[in-house]
């Protein structure tokens, strides 16, 4: 049954509510080892509760070898050992649920881990019985890889890595020891269909599915066509367009299988895609006719600069073009790009707050990543301490380990997340700028404006599902209605100006001191200042 709650209106919670990410390795640290694990993120559900998120989302928990830290997948079934157990992840899943958070996983669909017993069975021999489990070619007669398919990683490089003891190619988008699953094979379908009821079955939520739009490929392996000079930079820096190892159609026949799995159960199980793409309507391609992802993340928003012009195109492109079923989700940053109030606010507070604000006012489900509440940025990480693959593919020049740093509870050593003297798998930040325990109880502070804010778009119907449209107002302020007298209003510029047309009383804005003022026809906005304005 749907929440209904005291204004009476039907609620689902992962349209409705805030969901927040977590990075399990950089959460809590209860066994003293550096790493954080299923038990601290128990231990933290009360945070989290506090704060008012309906969902969490953690990245991968499943056993991996950690070439690329939980993205290689060795058993989907279970736990790896540094995170806890099985029982832990059931404990957690119980423990959420008391809260009224539900829980979701990570599934990483696309690939598994080269020491998965399927891809050490299926590289032992061309007859072994997984052997067509993964995509396995011969040489082109001048032996190069089959096609020009290249690295997500290392675009200089070949999607494809040679095997000398079967004399083959098997294709890896990624790094080597990820080598990509063959989904037109039934026998790889039915298997993760058993994957997704395993962990539905323990409660598990959903899935938010990893690099979704890649995972079915050209069945002839076509070569990509070149990048074109006015395609998306992401698109240039790789060097072609993903004509045919992205956003084919079978990948639309596995969600639709996966979707109508998930509508069996009680309450249904949801779908949430990352998927990167950057054409409005591949990404709402996604949302199928109502049966396949819940929820695609719009990574248009995130590779934007922080200006109005293009944040509003961005926006105003999606509305357009999805479905009248479908919902967006947004977020400021993840596990794979820099902390929002580093990338975005470049360390400035107000900059900081008026993107929470933005965040928050938008149409469709936001996403915290761990840390966005206390404001926390990137922490710089010393050369010998990188870790991500593709920090150390780049020399340190570009890599993820930076927004993967331990959260930050109190200021004392080890923040909160270990016991004092415990040397973290990555360094930690400045805990004692930002940290929960200095910023609960200060009204004015980064935590007080997320719990706020999401109390706000709990107590206001508009905010939650209101339509969304677009004010006129001048190039570096964005605003919009969110329906029934409701105004969001964003000051993207270090000059002062004024909104027309305004009227209603404050009740948010990412200056602290401006709660409850009265609106009457011009709302006026400080430098880098967000405001919600409601009849």
């Amino acid at each position: 049954m749907p929440e209904m709650p005291a204004d009476g209106t039907a609620r689902t919670w992962w349209r409705d509510g805030v969901l927040y990410q977590i990075y399990p390795r950089s959460f809590m640290d209860t066994n003293a080892d550096g790493v954080g694990d299923l038990p601290g993120i128990t231990q933290r559900l009360d945070h989290l509760q506090w704060l008012g998120v309906d969902g969490i989302w953690l990245d991968p928990i499943t056993v991996s070898p950690n070439a690329d830290w939980g993205y290689d997948v060795a058993d989907y079934c279970d736990v790896d050992p540094p995170l806890g157990t099985l029982a832990d992840a059931e404990e957690l899943i119980d423990q959420a649920a008391r809260r009224g958070i539900r829980v979701i996983l990570d599934l990483v669909p696309n690939h598994t881990s080269d020491q998965h017993p399927w891809f050490l069975d299926s590289r032992s021999s061309r007859d072994a019985r997984y052997r067509d489990w993964y995509v396995w070619r011969d040489p082109k007669p001048d032996g190069s890889p089959p096609n020009n398919w290249v690295n997500a990683f290392d675009p200089s490089k070949p999607a494809w890595t040679f095997d000398d003891h079967t004399g083959q190619y098997f294709m890896n988008h990624f790094l080597p020891s990820q080598p990509d699953l063959n989904w037109w094979n039934p026998e790889v379908r039915d298997e993760f269909d058993r994957i997704l009821q395993f962990w539905f079955d323990r409660g598990v939520a959903g899935f938010r599915i990893d690099v979704v739009h890649m995972l079915v490929k050209d069945r002839d392996l076509r070569d990509n066509p070149p990048a074109q000079p006015d395609d998306h930079w992401f698109v240039r820096l790789r060097g072609q367009q993903q004509i045919y190892n992205a956003c084919q159609p079978g990948t639309h026949e596995v969600l639709r299988r996966w979707r109508a799995i998930c509508e069996k159960y009680d309450p249904p199980r949801i779908l949430i895609g990352e998927t990167h793409v950057h054409e409005y309507e591949l990404l709402a391609s996604f949302y199928g006719n109502d049966d396949e992802l819940n929820l695609a993340f719009n990574f248009l928003l995130i590779h934007a600069p922080f200006q109005a012009e293009p944040l509003r195109a961005i926006v105003e492109g999606t509305e357009a073009a999805m479905p009248e079923h479908s919902w967006p989700v947004y977020t400021l940053g993840n596990h794979d790009n820099t902390r929002f109030p580093t990338r975005w606010a470049g360390g400035d507070p107000a900059k900081a707050r008026c993107a929470l604000v933005l965040l928050m006012g938008l149409r469709g489900t936001p996403f915290l990543y761990y840390g966005d509440e206390i404001g926390m940025p990137d922490t710089p990480i010393p050369a010998d301490r990188i870790l991500d693959p593709v920090g150390i593919i780049f020399n340190g020049h570009y890599g993820r380990d930076p927004e993967r740093t331990p959260m930050q509870w109190t200021s004392a050593a080890g923040g909160g997340f270990a016991p004092t003297g415990v040397e973290p798998w990555l360094p930690y930040g400045d805990a004692a700028s930002y940290n929960v325990e200095a910023q609960r109880d200060d009204p004015t502070s980064f935590l007080s404006l997320t719990r706020d804010l999401i109390a706000l778009r709990d107590d206001v119907d508009a905010l939650r599902s209101g339509s969304y449209t677009t004010i006129a107002t001048d190039d570096n302020v964005w605003a919009w209605h969110r329906g029934n007298g409701v105004v969001v209003a964003c000051n993207l510029s270090d000059t002062a100006t004024s909104v027309r047309g305004v009227t209603g009383t404050i009740r948010m804005s990412s200056d602290p001191d401006r709660a409850h003022e009265v609106v009457a026809g011009s709302l006026t906005l400080a430098p880098w200042e967000a405001v919600i304005t409601a009849l």
